[in-house]
Order: C-alpha cells, then structure tokens, then sequence
C-alpha cells in the first residue's frame, strides 16, 4: 500500500526521525512563541502576546479567550461573528501602533 504523506516520516530510520522530532520542536518554539512581547490594550487591559514580522504583519497571541477579556471581541461573538480580520479591535490595534512607536515592540527593517 502506498501513502502519500507532504514530508517523509523516517519510519525506517530511527535516528533521523528522532532529529527530524527534535527539530520540529525548536522550530515551534521560535515560530510560536521566541520575540513575542507581551501587551496590554490601553483601553480594556486584555493581555497578549505581540510580534512585528514587519511594518505589514503582526502576530497576535491571546493568553485567554479574546471575548471573554476584550468587549469588542465580544460584541462580535454576541453577533455569532469570530475575531479577526477583516473585524477587528482598534482599540488593540492602536495599542500596538503605540507600542512599535515607543520602541515597546521591534520591528524588523
């Protein structure tokens, strides 16, 4: 029987899966978490985690469920909307302006 899988698995070989393992969790560390800064919206106090890829992108972290801390987000879940672009917070957006203007945030050149 023949699989199609989108990256090798190494079943047949031991060594190289451990590698493959043990970078996939050095990798999720640095993608997921590593330059996350935290952040507290000027406005409602909700926390997250921030980090600037560049003056365009943003990745935003919530270190709890954003319509239980934030009432933007969850005014949009009352109306069965999720938050998220193209909704948003522009309370939170402005608080991360705010922090990249200060120096708060980095943001890569």
């Amino acid at each position: 029987m023949i699989r199609w899988a989108k990256a090798p698995d190494f079943a047949d070989q031991p060594q190289r899966r451990a590698e493959v393992q043990a970078q996939t969790v050095v990798d999720k560390q640095r993608y997921l978490e590593d330059g996350m800064t935290p952040l507290q919206c000027q406005a409602c106090a909700s926390e997250v985690l921030v980090r600037k890829y560049s003056a365009h992108q943003t990745s935003v972290q919530w270190t709890g469920d954003p319509a239980a801390r934030c009432p933007v987000f969850a005014k949009l879940q009352a109306a069965g909307r999720s938050p998220g672009r193209p909704d948003s917070c522009a309370d939170l957006e402005r608080t991360i302006q705010w922090a990249v203007d200060e120096g708060v945030i980095d943001v890569p050149k």
